[in-house]
Formats: structure tokens, C-alpha cells, sequence
């Protein structure tokens, strides 16, 4: 029988992208629901009852949360090439550790940034390049965090490049600038079909953000 793969997802979610990276690495055929955030389903409801967050994988009616323990749980299930986990243990904790951090700073900074004002918001912002800055003396001289080979860490980063050029207008800073060899890794990832195929257009992004702003305001 074969596999029934539905994602619940929104399009300029950075996470989802994530799902839809590591799914497209593995050529695995998915219905893709997307979801209205300010209006959920009851079937995201229900398969997300904690969260109440996308994006969600349903695999054969069970569901899966979390974008990086979807990606790790695509890698184990459809297990052929390529490998998106290293397959030493310390590069595989290694790999997790740094999606982790990635999970733990970077959009809460930016939405930092993004809803504050005067000298917090250049705060946010320092924190914010700091952040990538890190990431990228991690990544040091390497084509891709998992060495030679795009892996967890690369699908974990990437979708962030979509939201690049917003980070750069409300923050008034050049990524180009102030880390290069990280544009570089990020053009080198564009390079792969299931990384330019997934990643939407940056100014559709910025544009979709600028609304949200406008609608938080009038509030």
C-alpha cells in the first residue's frame, strides 16, 4: 500500500519550507493543505492539538510535529539517498545542535527587531547579525554545514534566505555585508532544485509581512 503524506503548511513559513526541502530531497509525493494561521482547520487542530502550529506531517493518519523532528522523522522513514543526518553520532548531535540554536534565536530575535522601536529595535537588530554572524564562523570554509554533502543543518538555515531581504529592510543592514561567506553558502544551496523550487520569492515574503504589520497596527 502505498504511503499517505498530507503537510499542513502555509507558504512563507520558513518551517514548513524546512518539510517541504527534506520531502523534495527524498522525491516523496505529498498532498500539501495549506493553512489559514488566523483561521486554523479543525483537522490541523486536531492533529496538533498542543501547538495548535504548522507545520505538521501526516504520515498514514498519524502525525508528526515540530519542523526539525519532521525532517530528522522524513530522513529515518524514507531512508535512501540521500542522507540528510551524518552518520557519525558526534557530526549527527553536532548537526541537531546547531538546528537547535537556529530554532532558538533567530525568528524570535528578528520579531524582536521587527515590533520594536528606537534604540531597542537596534538592539534586536545587533543580536539579530550576531546571530548569523555566529552561523557563519560555524560554517567556516566548508560548502555545507554537513561538510561536502547538503544535510540537516543546511535544511534547517536555508529557508531563513527567502526572509533576508525583509531582515534586511526592517533592520536597514546588508547580509551581503555583514556575512559573506553565508550569502555564498546560501547561493551554493539555491543551486540545488528542491532548495530553488521550494523558497519563495523574497519580496513576495516582505510584502506578505508589511500586511501583517498593517493589520497588527490597526489593531
Amino acid at each position: 500500500m502505498a504511503d499517505e503524506v498530507v503537510l499542513l503548511d502555509t507558504w512563507a513559513s520558513m518551517f514548513g519550507m524546512r518539510v517541504r526541502i527534506a520531502l523534495a530531497e527524498k522525491s516523496v509525493k505529498y498532498e500539501l493543505k495549506e493553512e489559514n494561521l488566523r483561521d486554523k482547520s479543525p483537522l490541523l487542530l486536531q492533529m496538533n492539538p498542543v501547538h495548535k502550529k504548522i507545520p505538521v506531517l501526516i504520515h498514514n493518519g498519524k502525525p508528526i510535529c515540530e519542523s526539525a523532528i519532521i525532517v530528522q522523522y522524513i530522513d529515518e522513514v524514507w531512508n535512501h539517498n540521500p542522507p540528510l543526518m551524518p552518520s557519525d553520532p558526534y557530526e549527527r548531535a553536532q548537526a541537531r545542535f546547531w538546528v537547535d540554536y537556529i530554532d532558538k534565536k533567530v525568528y524570535d530575535t528578528w520579531r524582536k527587531m521587527w515590533l520594536s522601536s528606537g534604540e531597542e529595535h537596534e538592539t534586536w537588530k545587533k543580536e539579530l547579525i550576531s546571530i548569523f554572524k555566529q552561523l557563519e564562523e560555524t560554517l567556516g570554509d566548508k560548502p555545507f554545514y554537513g561538510g561536502e554533502t547538503f544535510g540537516f543543518a543546511d535544511v534547517g538555515l536555508i529557508p531563513f534566505y527567502s526572509w533576508f531581504y525583509t531582515f534586511e529592510t526592517y533592520g536597514n543592514f546588508k547580509m551581503e555585508a555583514e556575512c559573506p561567506k553565508l550569502m555564498v553558502w546560501a547561493k551554493r544551496c539555491m543551486e540545488r532544485e528542491t532548495v530553488s523550487k521550494t523558497l519563495p520569492d523574497e519580496k513576495k515574503v516582505y510584502a506578505y509581512i508589511v500586511e501583517i504589520k498593517k493589520a497588527l497596527e490597526s489593531k
